[in-house]
C-alpha cells in the first residue's frame, strides 16, 4: 500500500542512530481539537482567523516593501558618492513604487498636493533619526484608498562617507503590493467568492452530479466546484472516425474541438454542460464525461550537490538581506543544517504549474528553465497574477547572494508552467497538458499550488502519466479548513501537504483528512513577487512548494531513488505533530530538511514492532544499494 503507517523509524547503523538522537527535539506542540460542525458561528469564527491572516500578510509585506527600498536607497547613495548623479532617477525607475525622494541637494519625483502635509511631518522625523545615524520607516498609513509610508536612508557605516544629515534619502512610497496582496489574499483564503459567478458556472462538488447551487460567500467556496457552463471532457471507448466527429460537431453546434491524448474537449455555442453531459451519455456511452472543471490557486555559483563548505552537523546561514528577519519558515524545518548534507542540483528540475513566473525578477532570473505558457502558447509564461512567481521564489530564489529572500534549494532549477489565466483559474485541459507537457519536457518533481473539489478522470489520467514516468507530485490541501478531499492532492500518486504556523500547529485554514501526507510552513510567507518585489502570503500554496523543494534535494542528493522512495522517505523523517503517529492534520508531520537529506544519505531507515511491505522494502533496498550495503 502506497500510504503505510509508520510506527517509528529507527537507525541501524551506530552512526546514524547517534545522529537522531542529537538532533533537536521539537518542542512540544498545541494537540487542536477537531474542527466544530460547520455553522453560521462557525463560519464566521473562520472568517476572523482568515482576515486576521490576510492583515498579518499586508502588515509583513509592507515590511518586505521597505527592507528593499531601504537597500535600494542605500546603494543610490553609494552611487552617488562615486559621482552618479543619475543614480536616484535611476532607482525609481526600478522602483516605481518609490513616488517622491529627497534630500538635502534636491527632490527627484512629484509629491501631489493631498500628501503634502504627511510629508513635511515624516520627512523632519526621517532626518532627525538620520542625524542619530538610524535609519527611518514609517507606519503603513493609508489616504484616499492608498497606502503609503515614508523611508529614510543613510549609507552604511562603513561606506566612508562624513558624518551628517546630508549623507541620506528620503522617499515617499506608495507601495501597492500592500493592496494587491490583500485582493490576492482575501480569494486565496477563500474569504471571497472565486471565481466570479458569470465568468464561470459554480455547481455541487459531489463527483457524477450536476446540481446547481450558488456561491455568495467566501464560504461557500469548501463545497463548490467551478467549470466552464458550455464544455465537456469526453473519453471515448473508441476515437469517433472523421465523420462521426463532425456529425457530433454538428449535432451539439460545437464551438471547437481539442484533444489531448486520448481524450477530446468539445465547446458547444448551443448547449450547456448538462445538456452536452447528457448527449454523450445516451449516443456514445464514453468511458467518461465530465464538465471541464476549473482549478484555483491554493494560497518559492555551482551547480552541483555540495556541501563542502561545511562538516557534519554544522549549519548554513544565507546572507540573503530579508532571511534573518522574515523567513522564519526554513530554520524551523531545519534547512539550514540540511544545506549542510546538500543544496540541489542543476539537472533535477521542479516544474511549477501555476499563473507563471517574472522571468526577469532579479531573485528569479538565474533559477528558471525553459518553460510554457499552456493558457497563451504565442506568449511567454509571464506571471500576471503574482502567486506562482511566490511560489516559485519559495523553491528556487537565489541563495546568498545579498538579495532579496533565499530559497530552499541553493541549485534546482524551476520551470514555469503557466496552466492559470490572470484570474487564478485554469481548466481540467491546461493542468493536464501542463503535466503532460512538464513531464516530458524532464521534470523530475511537479508543484502544483491549484485544487477543485471534483475528482475529474481527464486530470488523473494526467497524473497517472506523469507518475508511470517516475516524477514526485506535490500538491497543496487547500484553504477552506474542511475535510472534504481537494484534487489533485487527494489523488492516491500525489504527496498532499497541509499549512503549518510558527508554532508547529495547523494554520487555521488549512484542509485536513486521511488524504495528508506532511505539514509544511504555510502562515506569512516570505517570497518574491512581479515588479522586482517581495510579499508575505497565506495558504497550502506555500507549504507545497516547501515539500516541492525538499523532493528536489533528495532527488539530488540520491538520483536513483524512485518518486515513490523519495515520498516514503519524507513521510519517515517528518518530525510528528498533533496526535501521536499519523492524523488527519499534519499527516506524518511537518517536513525535516535535515532529517530527510542526513538520513537519505545514511540509508538508515528501518520499522519496529510493524511488518515491512512494499514501498519500505523497496526504498531501503535503494539505499542499502546506494551505499554499497
Amino acid at each position: 500500500m502506497r500510504r503505510m503507517k509508520w510506527m517509528l523509524w529507527a537507525a541501524p547503523l551506530a552512526l546514524a542512530a547517534l545522529l537522531l538522537l542529537m538532533r533537536p527535539a521539537a518542542a512540544p506542540p498545541t494537540q487542536e481539537a477537531e474542527p466544530p460542525p460547520a455553522g453560521s458561528d462557525t463560519a464566521r469564527e473562520e472568517s476572523r482567523w482568515k482576515s486576521a491572516a490576510v492583515q498579518t500578510d499586508m502588515a509583513l509585506t509592507a515590511k518586505l516593501c521597505a527592507a528593499s527600498c531601504d537597500k535600494a536607497l542605500q546603494q543610490a547613495l553609494a552611487d552617488m558618492r562615486q559621482g552618479d548623479q543619475d543614480a536616484v532617477r535611476r532607482m525609481m525607475k526600478r522602483h516605481p513604487h518609490m513616488r517622491f525622494v529627497a534630500s538635502h541637494s534636491g527632490e527627484t519625483g512629484t509629491l501631489a498636493p493631498e500628501l503634502q502635509s504627511l510629508w513635511r511631518t515624516h520627512y523632519k522625523q526621517a532626518q532627525l533619526a538620520m542625524q542619530q545615524g538610524k535609519p527611518y520607516r514609517s507606519e503603513l498609513m493609508e489616504l484616499n484608498g492608498r497606502h503609503y509610508m515614508i523611508v529614510g536612508a543613510r549609507e552604511a557605516p562603513d561606506s566612508g562617507s562624513k558624518d551628517g544629515h546630508d549623507d541620506g534619502l528620503v522617499a515617499l512610497v506608495r507601495p501597492d503590493i500592500v493592496t494587491e496582496v490583500e485582493r490576492h489574499q482575501r480569494r486565496n483564503l477563500r474569504l471571497v467568492p472565486y471565481p466570479e459567478e458569470g465568468r464561470y458556472r459554480t455547481e455541487s462538488i459531489t463527483p457524477g452530479t450536476m446540481h446547481d447551487m450558488t456561491v455568495d460567500n467566501g464560504e461557500a467556496n469548501g463545497n463548490a466546484s467551478h467549470y466552464y457552463d458550455n464544455e465537456v471532457v469526453v473519453r471515448f471507448r473508441e476515437d469517433p472516425e472523421p465523420s462521426e466527429l463532425k456529425r457530433i460537431q454538428r449535432e451539439i453546434g460545437a464551438h471547437s474541438v481539442r484533444k489531448l491524448g486520448y481524450t477530446f474537449v468539445f465547446r458547444s455555442h448551443a448547449m450547456d454542460t448538462k445538456a452536452l453531459v447528457d448527449y454523450f451519455d445516451r449516443k456514445w456511452q464514453p468511458h467518461y464525461v465530465e464538465p471541464h472543471y476549473l482549478y484555483m490557486t491554493n494560497d518559492s555559483a555551482g551547480g552541483g550537490d555540495s556541501a563542502a563548505d561545511a562538516g557534519a552537523g554544522a549549519s548554513v546561514v544565507p546572507n540573503d538581506t530579508l532571511y534573518s528577519d522574515y523567513q522564519w519558515n526554513l530554520p524551523k524545518i531545519e534547512t539550514e543544517q540540511g544545506w549542510a548534507v546538500g543544496k540541489g542540483s542543476d539537472d533535477v528540475v521542479v516544474a511549477v504549474l501555476d499563473t507563471g513566473v517574472q522571468i526577469d525578477h532579479p531573485d528569479l532570473q538565474d533559477r528558471l528553465v525553459a518553460g510554457i505558457n499552456i493558457v497563451d502558447k504565442s506568449a511567454p509564461p509571464d506571471d500576471d497574477v503574482g502567486h506562482g512567481t511566490h511560489v516559485t521564489g519559495i523553491i528556487a530564489a537565489t541563495v546568498n547572494n545579498h538579495e532579496g529572500v533565499a530559497g530552499l534549494s541553493w541549485y534546482n532549477r524551476v520551470m514555469p508552467v503557466k496552466v492559470l489565466d490572470g484570474s487564478g483559474a485554469g481548466t481540467t485541459y491546461s493542468v493536464a497538458e501542463g503535466i503532460i507537457w512538464a513531464t516530458d519536457h524532464g521534470a523530475k518533481i511537479i508543484n502544483m499550488s491549484l485544487g477543485n473539489y471534483a475528482s475529474a478522470q481527464f486530470l488523473h489520467d494526467a497524473i497517472r502519466y506523469a507518475y508511470d514516468h517516475d516524477v514526485v507530485l506535490i500538491a497543496a490541501s487547500g484553504n477552506d479548513n474542511t475535510e472534504r478531499p481537494g484534487y489533485p492532492a487527494a489523488y492516491p500518486e500525489v504527496f498532499a501537504v497541509a499549512a503549518t504556523d510558527p508554532h508547529d500547529n495547523r494554520a487555521s485554514f488549512s484542509n485536513y483528512g486521511d488524504y495528508i501526507d506532511v505539514a509544511a510552513p504555510g502562515l506569512s510567507i516570505a517570497s518574491t513577487y512581479p515588479g522586482d518585489q517581495y510579499a508575505a502570503l497565506s495558504g497550502t500554496s506555500m507549504a507545497s512548494p516547501h515539500v516541492a523543494a525538499l523532493a528536489a534535494l533528495i532527488r539530488s542528493h540520491n538520483p536513483e531513488l524512485d518518486n515513490e522512495a523519495v515520498m516514503e522517505l519524507m513521510r519517515a523523517s517528518a518530525i510528528d505533530l498533533g496526535a501521536p503517529g499519523r492524523d488527519s492534520y499534519f499527516g506524518f508531520g511537518q517536513i525535516d530538511v535535515a532529517g530527510a537529506l542526513g538520513f537519505s544519505a545514511q540509508g538508515a531507515l528501518a520499522t519496529s514492532g510493524a511488518d515491512r511491505v512494499g514501498p519500505l522494502e523497496r526504498l531501503l533496498a535503494q539505499l542499502r544499494r546506494l551505499i554499497g550495503g
